[in-house]
């Protein structure tokens, strides 16, 4: 009772009602004197309609929220923006004077007045994430108490919803920021949290090499798996089954991680799985594109942020704003001619504010588990890299992403308190990005038409029958296409779909003479590697280099590269599914930028700049057993943590055979689920 009736606590419950009334207050004023053919009334109704507004909410709120967590997914979404207008529309219908008349009428009115509110809580937050981290802690508590009542009775609620003391891990992974960005950026003043770990010597913060390729898929192959070598891009070609692979599509990214689960991933024991490409052999998956299914029933957290007015409704209106926004900075670097820079428009309006909600809901999910006490959260924030891709990796725009990102990190710590464990904060990024104008820009051609041209004089062979080449149906090849070129970022996988094996230098220069030395002779192209007798190749604009004995005849082409250049083309070459070439674009040695084979003004997949220069912030007294030299081992070192924090369980689970997935979604499968995942395949 003393903890419930502190002056603290009731002190907070004050400021928060006086503000919900002010605000109250002025959206209704505010919308009220918007409506068309509504009288003006005095200010003794308007407060009335105030009164009314939170009466009703108190009542159908709660009903709501327990209609939103039975439907789960889409219907969330769809109830959760209904839940907000209903309760205006219904509080403007019992309004006693009666001044909006009309279902649409009052319709309308409400979706102002929800607009409004939110657009006057985001002012009123400008700087802070206060009213974010009040919800956030009453989910958690709610689902603490839940689970108190539910282990030991209503007496045992009050002692269980203490903060934990046994440890747990969160790992937060901060899409596409690399080490010299961010170490830059906190230098700079403009990441107040990361800078305070660092100062203070909590964390320390270290560099590691992704290696090729550079992409979110193949770095989580390895962190969440330590099987990277089963991804050579972000997408490719299987010539086993004639089907294109792209690795952030649902169904293929299934297929992947049937490859990947060998029962033995990151997340193995008890753990979650938030917002990532694979599920690292999780008991619980949320947002994964491998899972392709939005969070469930089970999913509090996704509910709560749904039903919440400073939720989905406030990040719709907000994601509006960050269209607006957009579109604002993208006309500033027209009109400044700003160089290099890409189209901004299209879909990545949409991708923009996607990922603004997107990192709200995440933040919220990782509180509901934090609360449940799950032993190990991965999770992974993507803002900062899709605005990079467009407007740059180190341009202000991406930079006030980053320092979004950097306010998130503080509102985990400000939520640690009301978690059922010690949970370790680890961050870390997947890759880097590189800046540079496009290969497009640049020649006026793209790399697909380069190699078309190279090509065009070369004899036809005969064409395969689709039949005997297992062609997917789903993905067909164009008809007579003989060639394939697949890029990632300033890396471009090339297929000779003819073969179904993978071909050597002797192979191609006999049925395309001109394809290898034309593209190591083009001024946009660094690197072109292709398999032989001896081993692979390495071609470039002046010489080549045997990567598997070293012997360099001219000049060197991996010196732009640095030199890690050879260990990551040797490793890469023994990737599952690599083209029969591999190219990499140019880098600038003086100002590293590259060029993608991808309408990117921030690029990442290949080798050239910061793209392979990802970072990792871990607490400064825990060990680091090795050079952090690939996400594998990233992948063995945060194994080593956990068993150092007792979260890991060194007993292995049993073996399985090939091709028996399970996906477990709640905690309660977790036996089955750790028994039933296949092996790696290919």
């Amino acid at each position: 009772m003393r903890a419930l009736f502190a002056w603290r606590r009731v002190l907070g419950r004050l400021r928060a009602v006086l503000r919900s009334a002010i605000t109250t207050f002025v959206v209704v004023t505010v919308t009220l004197w918007l409506m068309p053919g509504v009288a003006s009334t005095d200010i003794l109704d308007t407060l009335n309609l105030v009164v009314l507004v939170a009466v009703t909410g108190a009542v159908l709120r709660p009903l709501l929220l327990l209609g939103i967590t039975a439907l789960g997914g889409w219907g969330a979404m769809l109830f959760g923006v209904i839940t907000q207008v209903a309760v205006m529309v219904i509080a403007l219908r019992l309004d006693p004077a009666n001044r909006i008349r009309g279902l649409p009428t009052l319709v309308v009115a409400a979706v102002l007045a929800v607009i409004f509110a939110a657009l006057l809580d985001w002012a009123a937050d400008a700087g802070s994430d206060d009213t974010f981290v009040r919800e956030a802690r009453r989910l958690m508590r709610g689902v603490r108490r839940r689970a108190a009542r539910r282990d030991g009775g209503p007496f045992l609620t009050l002692r269980r919803s203490r903060p934990g003391t046994e440890p747990g891990l969160l790992v937060i992974q901060l899409d596409g920021v690399a080490e010299p960005v961010l170490r830059w950026a906190i230098r700079a003043g403009n990441l107040p949290v990361l800078g305070q770990w660092l100062r203070s010597g909590s964390h320390s913060l270290r560099q590691w090499h992704t290696g090729l390729p550079s992409t979110t898929p193949a770095s989580q192959a390895g962190i969440l798996h330590g099987a990277s070598r089963q991804i050579p891009a972000f997408r490719w070609f299987e010539k086993e089954t004639g089907k294109v692979m792209v690795s952030n599509r649902p169904r293929d990214a299934a297929v992947i991680e049937r490859r990947l689960s060998d029962g033995h991933g990151l997340l193995r024991d008890g753990g979650v799985s938030i917002g990532n490409a694979f599920g690292g052999d999780a008991v619980t998956n949320l947002l994964t594109v491998s899972h392709a299914a939005l969070p469930g029933r089970s999913a509090r957290g996704w509910a709560a942020f749904m039903a919440s007015p400073y939720g989905f409704t406030r990040a719709l209106v907000l994601g509006g704003a960050e269209v607006i926004t957009e579109l604002h900075q993208a006309r500033l670097q027209r009109r400044r001619n700003v160089q290099p820079r890409v189209s901004r428009s299209g879909a990545y309006l949409a991708l923009r504010p996607a990922a603004m909600l997107l990192r709200d809901v995440n933040v919220s999910l990782i509180a509901e588990q934090m609360a449940r006490g799950v032993p190990v959260v991965y999770c992974d924030l993507v803002d900062y890299d899709e605005v990079a891709h467009h407007a740059g990796p180190a341009r202000p725009e991406s930079m006030r992403q980053l320092e979004s990102l950097d306010r998130m990190l503080g509102v985990l710590e400000r939520l640690s308190p009301e978690a059922a464990r010690r949970y370790h904060l680890v961050v870390l990024s997947d890759h880097g990005q590189s800046q540079g104008a496009t290969f497009r820009q640049r020649y006026g051609e793209t790399l697909d038409q380069v190699v078309e041209r190279l090509t065009a004089d070369a004899a036809a062979c005969p064409q395969e029958p689709a039949e005997e080449q297992g062609r997917h149906e789903a993905d067909p090849l164009p008809e007579g296409a003989p060639l394939l070129v697949l890029s990632s970022g300033n890396l471009s996988l090339v297929y000779l779909t003819r073969f179904p094996h993978r071909v050597l230098r002797e192979e191609i220069e006999e049925t395309y003479p001109r394809l290898i030395a034309g593209l190591a002779a083009h001024p946009g192209v660094g690197l072109v590697v292709a398999g032989s007798a001896e081993g692979p190749i390495v071609f470039g604009p002046g010489g080549s280099h045997r990567l598997r004995d070293g012997v360099i005849s001219g000049q060197d082409p991996l010196l732009p590269y640095g030199v890690q250049a050879r260990e990551d083309l040797l490793r890469h070459q023994e990737s599952a599914h690599l083209g029969d070439l591999v190219v990499i674009s140019a880098v600038d040695p003086q100002t590293h930028e590259v060029a993608a084979f991808e309408e990117l003004v921030g690029s990442h997949g290949g080798l050239g700049g910061w793209q392979t220069d990802a970072m990792l912030v871990h607490p400064a007294a825990w060990p680091v057993t090795g050079e952090l030299h690939g996400p594998d081992a990233v992948h063995r070192q945060l194994i080593a943590w956990l068993t150092m924090l007792g979260l890991r369980s060194e007993q292995a689970p049993p073996a399985v055979t090939a091709g028996e997935p399970v996906y477990a979604s709640s905690l309660e499968a977790a036996g089955d689920a750790l028994a039933d995942r296949p092996v790696a395949g290919g």
